[in-house]
């Protein structure tokens, strides 16, 4: 079963994940956009980085699990409407590739691997610990965004291969 982890957002990652083995994990592709040059997810690279993957196996064993977040208290407008942005792109380009789309809500995963009421930083230093062979790509403190989707994807792996 190949699959396709992904912590959606502009500060996001995608993990490629192949038989309970992570091919490889990269930062959500982005743009600059308008006149204050904000980021926003570049669909078009998306495209191209998840058809470079999926080409080398067959499409119908492959499915992409994305993580289910809904507004927060104390976030802004702008920013919940940009990060909704985010989740769309991801949910069109998924959609038009005629991927299976799977969602996981924060706390199921996060439960899973006892990481309900920690900091962001110990998804990554969980990541790490179930998959040594990866801690390179794992290393800054802004790389728990890529530790998520390693998460969601061998969370999904754990529990629903047998579907």
């Amino acid at each position: 079963m190949y699959i396709i982890g992904i912590d959606p957002g502009i500060s996001g990652a995608i993990c490629f994940f192949d038989n309970g083995k992570i091919i490889d994990v990269i930062e959500m592709p982005t743009m600059a956009e308008g006149k204050k040059n904000k980021k926003q997810v570049n669909g078009n690279q998306l495209y191209n980085e998840l058809k470079k993957y999926l080409s080398e196996i067959n499409i119908d064993e492959a499915c992409v699990v994305v993580e289910h977040v809904t507004a927060m208290p104390g976030q802004g407008v702008t920013s919940m409407f940009n990060f909704g942005q985010s989740f769309g792109v991801i949910k069109g380009i998924c959609s038009a590739m005629q991927l299976p789309i799977h969602f996981i809500r924060p706390t199921k995963w996060k439960k899973y691997f006892n990481l309900i009421n920690t900091s962001k930083d110990a998804s990554r230093s969980r990541a790490i610990e179930l998959f040594p062979k990866v801690s390179e790509k794992l290393k800054r403190k802004k790389d728990s965004n890529k530790a998520d989707s390693i998460l969601i994807a061998s969370y999904y792996y754990n529990t629903y291969k047998n579907e």
